[in-house]
């Protein structure tokens, strides 16, 4: 990567870093990319509703088209790193390194807009992947566009710094959000038997989720608790309402189907008995994220003729990605390059994006984007 493109590169990422936006309010940030791409490069830049892409054409109108996706929000939490460029928004701040992954794309712009290319390539820039919304609709583009390849990277701790982390197959699991409300009747505290309180159901619920989960499955399946509110604390009222939220989690996205399907008759045959009445809501659905051979074997390839190390993943990581939309429309992959082995976790007030391995996610998306001989020996 020339240095000049790398500084650029490291200047944006700071920028996006300082002013940060949640998912579905990604306006500026879309901004501050649109401006970067047409200042930069001679790059054509297409506005859609919330989001945007870039496109390098081949100089062969009938070539072959490939995409590459970063993703763009950020997450409400709070800055707790003394950087130059720390977020200026109270509560939101890059704590996934999507500002690093928008970057990269935008460094893969500057290197492309440089060269010919034997491909068509669309640079593909994603809102709300953290709620597993902006995926689905993105992803419309491979078809759209007749694009045959896609991929993206992830920062990844606990791997070597610039490490190529992957996985063949299924990379990220399904999942999603499942709220729970029961609806009862309230009473004095000294006549609960007057009223019907929800926590001895919502009790029993995640007691019995635990007892679900040793069962047999296919592949791994994960129920996590995320909130449980029964009243107000006030000493003198048993309450009549309460919500149970979990995260549901599965390798396959039928045993997450079977899940949530099981969790529910269980909720309803208990609420039934101590007559009381259920709502169900559902959020930030994400798909199973699984990769191609020849995705894998096009990372692989580049790695090995970039010399970067490679480490294969035993098993999936649990965090869910809606990259997965994209990869059931076409072959390609999600790979991971190491922030560090003792880089703090993602989703953590420690975590900063680590700038040295932009280099790496460049050179490799570059890689990825040239027509390139010796596939078929990785």
């Amino acid at each position: 990567m020339e240095k000049t493109n790398l500084e650029k590169t490291i200047t944006l990422r700071h920028e996006l870093h300082k002013y940060p936006e949640l998912s579905l309010h990604e306006e500026k940030t879309l901004g501050r990319i649109r401006e970067f791409l047409l200042q930069n490069t001679s790059l054509e830049v297409v506005d859609r509703d919330g989001w945007l892409f870039a496109v390098k054409r081949a100089y062969d109108p009938e070539a072959e088209q490939i995409a590459f996706r970063a993703d763009m929000d950020a997450l409400p939490i709070e800055e707790a790193v003394a950087l130059p460029y720390a977020s200026s928004k109270e509560g939101i701040s890059h704590k996934c390194g999507h500002d690093g992954h928008c970057a990269a794309l935008c460094g893969l712009a500057l290197a492309l807009d440089q060269m010919e290319t034997s491909k068509t390539v669309y640079l593909i820039f994603q809102p709300a992947e953290e709620i597993g919304a902006g995926g689905k609709v993105c992803a419309k583009l491979i078809k759209e566009k007749g694009i045959r390849e896609v991929y993206a990277f992830h920062n990844l701790g606990g791997y070597p710094e610039g490490a190529v982390v992957f996985r063949r197959g299924l990379t990220q699991p399904a999942s999603e959000g499942m709220e729970i409300r029961f609806f009862g009747k309230s009473s004095h505290a000294s006549a609960p038997e007057e009223g019907r309180n929800p926590s001895v159901v919502i009790s029993e619920i995640v007691l019995y989720i635990h007892k679900l989960l040793k069962e047999t499955h296919s592949g791994m399946v994960l129920c996590t608790v995320t909130g449980i509110h029964v009243g107000t604390g006030d000493f003198g009222i048993s309450p009549g309402d309460g919500t149970l939220r979990l995260t549901l989690r599965a390798e396959y996205e039928e045993e997450l189907k079977t899940l949530k399907q099981e969790v529910m008759r269980f909720a309803d045959q208990l609420a039934a008995q101590s007559d009381l009445q259920t709502k169900y809501q559902f959020f930030d659905y994400f798909p199973e994220t699984k990769n191609s051979t020849q995705g894998i074997d096009r990372v692989l390839a580049a790695a090995k003729k970039m010399q970067i190390p490679t480490i294969e993943m035993s098993d999936l990581w649990r965090a869910s990605e809606d990259f997965g939309y994209y990869l059931k429309e076409c072959d390609g992959a999600m790979f991971y390059i190491g922030n560090g082995e003792n880089w703090p976790a993602l989703h953590t007030k420690e975590y900063d994006f680590n700038d040295r391995i932009l280099e790496t996610a460049v050179d490799m998306l570059t890689l990825l984007a040239m027509e390139q001989e010796g596939y078929d020996e990785a």
